[in-house]
């Protein structure tokens, strides 16, 4: 039997959605359509994580997560509206133990759930942790977070991949191509801009941050993430 999530949101093509996601994950799923339905799904079994939508009818988000931490320390994962940074930071700060902001995609969805059902000790480790760390900057793919200078910064999950990819292994340069093929798959049909897009913005999260790293253009070629120290890192 796999672990129950409680799914509450009244949206139902985006239920459906995580409802089939999650049961192909192995979790068995319940949904609650509005934050009655959520606190009386609630209080008929308690599930090992619930998935709150904020804005919702009978009651909103809010007041299911409060009337939820006045008797249990349930893993609480909420769903917040784009660009929303009132809602993220009151979420946590109402006992909220992750969110995850509107439109996304569901295998960010997926390693959140996986993430917060570790800490809470509901998974083994996985034996390979995608995670990489350098001066100042931690990209974490098991949880999908981007920390900057200690910081975390919200980051759409294929930018992450994409400054992953290039991080594990410094200084080597990848042609736009190889980067549509390893970051975004065979099934994009999309034109190599893209990569430049999503460097562009990359850079506009990290750069200046530290001096022991950058992620540098090699002009005709691609891309690469420069590691000082490292083998074949340029010096300066």
């Amino acid at each position: 039997m796999g672990r129950n999530i409680l799914v509450v949101e009244d949206d139902r093509n985006i239920c459906d959605l995580i409802h089939m996601y999650l049961v192909k994950e192995g979790f068995d799923v319940r949904i609650a359509g509005d934050g009655g339905k959520a606190i009386e799904e609630f209080q008929k079994q308690v599930p090992d994580l619930i998935l709150l939508d904020i804005m919702l009818p009978v009651m909103d988000g809010w007041s299911v997560c409060a009337k939820i931490r006045e008797t249990s320390k349930v893993p609480i994962i909420m769903l917040t509206a784009k660009g929303e940074v009132f809602d993220r930071i009151q979420g946590l700060e109402m006992g909220a133990d992750d969110y995850v902001v509107k439109p996304f995609e569901m295998k960010e969805v997926l390693a959140r759930i996986h993430a917060v059902l570790r800490r809470f000790g509901g998974e083994e480790e996985g034996s390979g942790e995608k995670k990489l760390s350098f001066d100042k900057l931690v990209i974490n793919l098991d949880s999908y977070e981007l920390l900057v200078d200690g910081k975390r910064v919200d980051t759409p999950p294929k930018e992450l991949e994409l400054l992953s990819h290039l991080a594990a292994s410094p200084n080597r340069v990848f042609t736009r191509n190889q980067l549509l093929d390893e970051v975004w798959g065979f099934d994009y049909f999309g034109d190599s801009r893209t990569v430049d897009v999503h460097i562009k913005r990359l850079r506009e999260k990290i750069e200046n941050v530290s001096s022991q790293w950058a992620l540098k253009t090699v002009w005709g070629v691609g891309y690469k993430f420069e590691l000082a120290g490292a083998p074949g890192a340029k010096e300066s």
